[in-house]
């Protein structure tokens, strides 16, 4: 049985998250869903709408996404070679993404 989708609310909750550890903050933004006639910043019910509808969108594709098992190649060796870092050029920024 599949899990229920996530609800408007919830997925707000995680938008809000997620912009939040970036340092963005909707709050910033007009209230309501109407543009700031000054500035164009959408209103802070457009921005999450429109989030909303891209995460319901994509991430259930991504979600699916999977590498390909070699053939006669044991699951738990793929899973463990899928999890292997990407080769970098620098690999010294990405120090801070895998802590």
């Amino acid at each position: 049985m599949a899990p229920a989708p996530p609800t408007d609310a919830e997925l707000d909750i995680l938008i809000r998250a997620r912009l939040a550890a970036l340092g963005i903050d909707l709050n910033q933004l007009p209230p309501g869903s109407t543009a700031d006639p000054e500035t164009g910043s959408p209103g802070q019910d457009s921005v999450l709408a429109s989030l909303r509808s891209f995460m319901r969108g994509t991430v259930p594709a991504l979600a699916a996404y999977q590498l390909p098992t070699p053939v006669g190649t044991d699951p738990a060796v793929a899973r463990a070679l899928s999890q292997q870092a990407a080769p970098m050029l620098y690999p010294s920024i990405s120090t801070e993404w895998r802590r």
